[in-house]
Order: C-alpha cells, then structure tokens, then sequence
C-alpha cells in the first residue's frame, strides 16, 4: 500500500511544482453566458455549450416531462430493460438529421469513441489517427489491438506515405473539429485518399455538431460528405445540443454490430430516459432556430476581427473554440487567475492536454453571449496580456 501512495503523492508533487495541478470549480447556477462561483457572477469564456441550449426552457421542461414519465434513472443497460421509448425517438430522430440508416446513444463521447475502435478493429488491420486527435479517439486505437500509427496535423500527403496494404481492413480516424486548436479537419482530402485507398474514414464531430453545416449537421455537412464518404460518424450531445451523452450513425451492419459486440454499450447502464426527451426538443431547436449559428458566426467574426486588432496571439480557427496561445503553463494559469479576478471565467489548457510549450487560454464563445459580452472579453483581454499586468 505504501507504493502506492508514494507514487501517487510523487506525481502530484511534481504537477504542482510543473503548474500542471488541475483544480475544478463548482458552479453555484446553470451554465450560461453569466455563471455564479463561490457567490460571484463571471462571464462564461470556457463552457461547450455552444448554441446556449443547456438551460434553456424548452429544454427543462422536456426534462421534467420525461422524468415525470419515466422516472430519473433508466434502471439497467439498453439490452437488459434500460432502452425507453425516449432513446428510440432520439435515434430514430438522428439518423434522420445525419442522412444515415441508423444511429446508437451512448453515454459519453469517450465511451462512444472507444467502444467504436476496439469493436471494429482487430489484430492485423491499422489505424491512422491525426495526433492532434482527442485523447479517447487515441485511446480506442491503442487498445484495439490494431496497428496503431500517427500522422502530423491536418497533414494528408504525410497520411498518404504512411498507408501502406495490410491484409485487414484499414481506419482512418480524425476530430472534425480539434478541441484545443478549434481548427477543422481536411475532410474533403482525407475522403478522397480513404476511397483510393479502400479504407474507412471515422469522424468525431463533437465540436462541429449542432454547429457547422448549412442545416447544423457538422462538419461533414460543411464538407459535403455523407455516409459513402464517411461511414462512421459520431457526434457529442453535451456541447452544442446542451443536454448529455453521444451517438454514432452510419449502417445497419455497423450500428447492429456495435449493439452486439460494443463492450462500452453493452456493459453500461442507459442515460436516463428524460435526458433523451431533453435532446430530442434540442434538436428540434437546432432545426427551428438557424438564427442561433449565425448570431454564433457573428460573434466568432467579431472576436477575431478584434483579437487581430490588439495583437492578440490568435490561433487559426474558425470555430467557436479560439485559443490564445501564450506558451508556457505557468503563465497560461497566471493569466487565468487575473482574468478570473476581473470577472470572467477562462480555462488554462496545458499539458498533458496540449504539448509542452503551447499552453493556451480556451475561449469558448456561444450563441447566448452578446455582442457587448464579446467587446468586454476583448477589453479584459488586452489589458490582461501587459506584460506589466501578468506577469
């Protein structure tokens, strides 16, 4: 026991001596533009609810009914007697909205990515995944037992050296939208190499979902690609939808064959009936109400447009994830902790999380902030990034 110990207090020791000690906060209100902590209201620049959905009336009360109905918890797994009208409806509902013959919920994007991987791959066949990929897509492909190789970011001609004809059966599998960076995935290309090299193309739009897209699709929407291009899709429910869980939609055969053989859906207790009610109304929402990913466009314009103005070491992305890369994770944590101070609420994101020396606040704008909100972040920002205030 006392290995044990010594082992873990060595390695928290050495997180807090890094700046790489990770503390979590506890929200005192719902998510939102404007939160509440320890008695104090920040403006919200670090939260994945991207369309403003997750306390949004329609939503609670969908919630309420399906709870009212079917209780809180669902009781079992979705083969035993978990699976409520509430879960059909919802795939039913997203295998429509994604164009594909059917789709499967899951309780987390993490559960999803990897039960997905290590049920389709199997020894002899390989697995190209992007390195900027998020840590579950890495996890799947190194616990598949499958050939397990990593190509240079958004590097298609670097992917295409490196595929070379096994005897099985061979996956490529990249973020739609990367987390960190919030840059967006070479779809088009990756989809074109897959088809002239007969491998399957896995995309984890998490970020992209409920977002991109002309109807809010996603990034293959925004790409033009359906399920011959890309057979295997899976998307979050937590992030821009507002509510909890993932789903992947693509074939009969592989959502029957993730229903039989997928140890992630198999062995796990179904989400809650009334959280499936909740989405269901969100996804509705997502359909009705376009002008929430155009407000969100606009807001992303502004704040890029104002970033570049002041000088701010903006990364490339278009999405709603704009990191500032600042380099260093002190200073990242630094720089959190005077902004907190000033009222708003952005993360530090440092290794493991992103690689040494390119830590970064993670801004996160929503549909729910305001033009006004996005001035002031911009304000609080500029004097935050003086040297003279931060350091």
């Amino acid at each position: 026991m006392a290995a044990f110990s010594q082992r873990l207090e060595a390695a928290l020791a050495a997180r807090r001596e890094q700046d790489l000690y990770r503390r979590r906060l506890t929200l005192e209100s719902a998510q939102g533009p404007i939160i509440r902590l320890d008695g104090r209201e920040y403006l919200n620049f670090c939260s994945n609810d991207y369309l403003g959905l997750a306390a949004h009336p329609r939503l609670i009360e969908a919630f309420r009914r399906g709870a009212q109905e079917f209780g809180v918890g669902s009781g079992a797994s979705h083969l035993v007697c978990g699976h409520s009208v509430p879960h059909r409806q919802l795939e039913e509902a997203l295998a429509e909205f994604t164009g594909r013959p059917r789709a499967l919920l899951f309780s987390s994007g993490y559960a999803a990515n990897t039960g997905i991987l290590t049920t389709l791959l199997q020894r002899g066949d390989q697995v190209f995944e992007d390195r900027l990929n998020h840590a579950s897509l890495l996890d799947g492909g190194l616990h598949s037992g499958a050939r397990f190789r990593r190509f240079p970011h958004n590097d298609v001609a670097a992917l295409a050296d490196r595929m070379t004809p096994v005897d099985g059966a061979t996956l490529v599998a990249v973020d739609g939208v990367f987390s960190m960076d919030g840059d967006t995935a070479p779809l088009a290309d990756l989809a074109k190499l897959c088809a002239e090299r007969g491998a399957w193309l896995m995309v984890d739009d998490a970020h992209g979902f409920g977002v991109m897209g002309e109807r809010g699709a996603g990034s293959t929407e925004a790409a033009g690609l359906g399920m011959n291009e890309v057979p295997i899709l899976m998307g979050t429910l937590g992030k821009a939808m507002g509510t909890a869980g993932a789903f992947v939609a693509g074939s009969e055969s592989l959502i029957e064959g993730l229903v039989q053989q997928a140890r992630n859906y198999i062995y796990t207790t179904a989400q809650p009936p009334a959280i499936a009610a909740a989405t269901l109304v969100a996804l509705r929402l997502l359909q009705e109400e376009s002008w929430r990913r155009g407000h969100l466009a606009a807001l992303i314009e502004r704040f890029r447009q104002g970033a570049r103005q002041l000088d701010l070491p903006l990364m490339e992305s278009r999405s709603a994830i704009q990191p500032l890369l600042v380099g260093g994770a002190g200073l990242a944590v630094a720089l959190s902790e005077r902004l907190r101070e000033m009222g708003m609420l952005i993360g530090a994101i440092r290794p493991p999380t992103v690689p040494a020396g390119t830590s970064r606040l993670r801004i996160t704008l929503s549909a729910a902030h305001s033009e006004h909100q996005v001035d002031r972040l911009l304000e609080q920002l500029s004097l935050c990034l003086e040297p003279s205030d931060c350091s």
